[in-house]
């Protein structure tokens, strides 16, 4: 007869996995909180950023989505990577449009935007399965976050609407359900893999690489301290 320890180790070994959106959830708990509270975020949640800075943002955030929505393209006909795959969600289109609206010319690539489009590319090489991870900090960011984001700025910075394209997703009828299908496929795609453990360390990544940008960009902007 199993002692009560042994018990316990086997139901323990029975229960169910962890999910990867609760994994991924688990994993950036604590990152997330951190990218609200620091750098030029941290500045346009708090009313205090200018246009400047909004635009510098958008310069460097160009070429961010530019590449995962190449490489997420690249990968569509992936078994895991195919569901999550969705035009209606690309952000580079948005970023074009409000930068010339914003007339954003001449401002600089900061080099730890560089950096991050570089971790793009290494995690879509291979299967690509890390891409989820960063379509789940970027996409379910926007459509969350990003929506209050967008009120701010248009209150505090007196900004249109023409320039506040990037927050605004006009094939998506209902936001909220198209989260819980997105939601839903993330983790059709985490159960379609033997080991989603890669991707939920990638999704730390993704979050440590947004706090680096927002705090060169707070700098180059010349907010904060």
């Amino acid at each position: 007869m199993l002692d009560r320890v042994e018990q316990i180790e086997m139901a323990g070994c029975s229960t169910r996995p962890v999910s990867l959106l609760e994994a991924m959830r688990e994993r950036t708990k604590a990152l997330h909180v951190t990218a609200e509270r620091t750098g030029v975020v941290a500045e346009l949640l708090r009313g205090r950023g200018t246009r400047q800075a909004y635009a510098l943002l958008l310069r460097n955030l160009l070429p961010v989505y530019e590449t995962l929505e190449a490489e997420l393209v690249r990968h569509q006909s992936s078994l895991v990577l195919s569901r999550i795959v969705r035009p209606e969600l690309h952000r580079s289109p948005a970023i074009k449009a409000d930068l010339a609206t914003l007339d954003a010319t001449g401002l600089p690539l900061l080099p730890e935007a560089i950096t991050y489009v570089g971790a793009i590319k290494k995690a879509g090489s291979g299967s690509g399965h890390p891409l989820l991870a960063h379509a789940y900090t970027r996409y379910l960011g926007d459509l969350s976050g990003g929506q209050i984001i967008k009120k701010i700025l248009a209150r505090s910075l007196a900004l249109p609407p023409e320039a506040l394209s990037f927050y605004e997703f006009p094939e998506i009828a209902d936001i909220r359900r198209f989260k819980d299908a997105y939601r839903d496929v993330l983790e059709l795609a985490g159960a379609a893999m033997a080991d989603p453990g890669a991707v939920v360390e990638e999704a730390a990544t993704a979050f440590k690489l947004n706090i680096t940008l927002s705090e060169a960009l707070q700098a180059a902007a010349g907010l904060g301290a």
